[in-house]
C-alpha cells in the first residue's frame, strides 16, 4: 500500500510545473495577484507569528499564504499567487518563496 502511494506521488510530481526560485515576480492569469518573494526576504530569520504573515503578504502581494513547518509534507500543486513561508526548529523563518 505504501509503495502504491509513493508511486502515485511520484507520478503527480512529474506532472507539476516547477516553482519559481523566488527571483522574479509571478503573475497568475486572470486574478491580477502577484507574488514577489524578493520583497519579503528581510523577514528571514525572524520568529513566525500572525503579524509576520500579514507583513509578508503585504510585501509580496500574494493572494494566499502557506506556512511550511520544518519536516512537514506539503502538496506539490503550483499556485503562482501563493506565498510559502518555511520554518525552522525554533519557529524561525528559514525561507520565503512563491509557488
Amino acid at each position: 500500500m505504501k509503495l502504491a502511494g509513493a508511486l502515485m506521488m511520484m507520478t503527480m510530481a512529474a506532472c507539476t510545473t516547477a516553482a519559481s526560485g523566488g527571483d522574479e515576480p509571478i503573475r497568475e492569469r486572470g486574478t491580477g495577484k502577484t507574488c514577489d518573494a524578493a520583497k519579503a526576504q528581510s523577514l528571514v530569520g525572524r520568529v513566525a507569528d500572525e503579524a509576520l504573515g500579514a507583513e509578508a503578504m503585504r510585501l509580496t502581494g500574494a493572494g494566499a499564504l502557506r506556512w511550511v513547518p520544518m519536516g512537514a509534507m506539503v502538496t506539490m500543486d503550483y499556485r503562482p499567487d501563493r506565498l510559502n513561508i518555511h520554518l525552522g526548529p525554533k519557529n524561525e523563518v528559514t525561507r520565503i518563496a512563491c509557488g
